[in-house]
């Protein structure tokens, strides 16, 4: 097969399969497999941004997820005001002993030779800041958690339009990546990937027990959306002679329109991310980001700043990953720490960059449709083909039983088979990168 006609073919089944779930199963689901892989396609940009254009080794994709996510609850959720009255007075302080810290520490840095002096002089003002801010924080904390614990227990957000999380979450995710950039990117590849996954689990733990801020593993609910509400449109007049019009009942009208609304606002985001980094892949920059890729020795020898260029791009594939987990969490409704699994959707992630086609910015964005397509129809598909091939052992089978409880594993084996066959007969994607890089990269 020619490469030319790849990328649309490759669309066109994709568009096929959803289409064929919403004739054979229901359009409402249709319409959520399909959000969900916009939102795939997005997450697995950013990353293709760091892995494709950069060659850098990045395992800590949730953790930026996450970061997104958590802007979407300080945006949007409104703010507990009784939490605020019984605790701003410590934050203040806590706040304050904090810059007072780090001034101190600047200062001594700065006024301190290097050498063994300045280390332990560091570390002293290290230990005392930090004995001072806990000082003030802890009681913070613990009369922040104290408010209302069963729905609130924590400061809420600024009830902002949750929509400007968006951009928010991309913004810290952005920020975060420039710290961890700044310390790890100096790593070779192998280490790379260990800092990042740790990372990635430092700021989940964090998450998941920092109840002041995230309210940790009771989860945040009930976040401002920013399309209508299904019950708002079920209940309008106008809306129920809509629904009549087109022969629905209005219930199930108002949640295709709803996710209408949803895929409008997503589709706009990765269209806009895809034109962007398309234009930025075949910029002089790109073809820079390419070259620093395929050979960073020749690269350096060129006068380019290797290190500049893998700060740029990690902070901007971190960014975009960042957006898409704000979006994830506007499109629940609600924070959930504990559904940030590292290794298990970091891994989905990084199997849509590789089977669509890592430096390929459509092959990324065809990536994110099918394994995500795939990863949620192969449990219901598995469990049909399993009772179709055990139909003949009759209802009473031991084996049969046990072999219809496996069938949600399914998935797993489906997606590793997938995985292995892109491997073998496409190893550089379905929509192979058109630039050729060097053997072994």
């Amino acid at each position: 097969m020619r490469e030319v006609p790849r990328a649309p073919l490759c669309f066109a089944v994709m568009a096929g399969l959803l289409m064929l779930v919403g004739f054979g199963q229901s359009w409402s689901l249709a319409l959520s497999i399909f959000n969900l892989c916009l939102i795939s396609a997005v997450m697995a940009l950013g990353l293709n941004m760091q892995w494709g254009y950069a060659g850098l080794f990045n395992v800590g994709v949730m953790g930026f997820a996450a970061l997104g996510g958590v802007a979407a609850v300080l945006v949007s959720a409104p703010p507990v005001a009784e939490a605020w009255r019984v605790a701003w007075s410590d934050l203040l302080a806590a706040a304050l002993a904090l810059l007072a810290s780090v001034a101190a520490i600047v200062a001594a840095r700065r006024g301190i030779p290097p050498g063994g002096l300045r280390m332990a002089v560091t570390a002293f003002l290290l230990l005392v800041g930090y004995g001072a801010v806990r000082v003030f924080f802890d009681p913070a904390v613990e009369a922040i958690e104290a408010v209302d614990p069963a729905k609130t227990g924590f400061l809420g957000g600024l009830g902002l339009p949750v929509i400007l999380a968006w951009p928010i979450g991309g913004a810290v995710a952005a920020g975060a990546a420039w710290l961890i950039a700044k310390v790890a990117l100096g790593l070779r590849a192998d280490y790379l990937a260990i800092a990042t996954l740790g990372i990635a689990e430092i700021v989940l733990a964090i998450l998941k027990n920092e109840d002041w801020l995230t309210r940790g593993v009771k989860n945040v609910t009930g976040l401002d959306r920013p399309t209508p509400y299904e019950v708002d449109l079920r209940d309008s007049a106008g809306f129920q002679d809509f629904a009549a019009g087109f022969g629905l009942d209005a219930g199930e009208a108002s949640t295709i329109v709803v996710k209408l609304c949803y895929t409008g606002l997503f589709l706009a985001v990765l269209v806009l991310i895809l034109v962007l980094a398309q234009k930025a892949l075949h910029s002089p920059w790109g073809r820079m980001m390419r070259a620093v890729r395929d050979n960073e020795v020749a690269a350096e020898a060129m006068g380019k700043d290797v290190t500049r260029r893998h700060l740029e791009i990690f902070v901007i594939g971190a960014a975009v990953i960042g957006m898409a987990g704000a979006m994830l969490t506007t499109l629940d409704g609600q924070f959930t720490p504990g559904s940030y699994q590292p290794l298990r959707f970091t891994f989905l992630v990084w199997v849509m960059v590789i089977v669509g086609g890592s430096g390929n910015n459509w092959g990324a964005v065809l990536g994110g449709f099918f394994v995500w397509f795939v990863w949620i129809e192969a449990e219901p598909v598995g469990a049909w083909a399993m009772d179709v091939a055990t139909a003949m052992l009759g209802e009473g089978s031991s084996l049969r039983e046990h072999l219809l409880a496996g069938a949600p594993y399914m998935r797993v084996c489906v997606m590793g088979l997938i995985l292995l066959l892109v491997l073998r007969f496409s190893p550089r994607g379905l929509i192979p990168d058109a630039v050729h890089r060097r053997a072994g990269h």
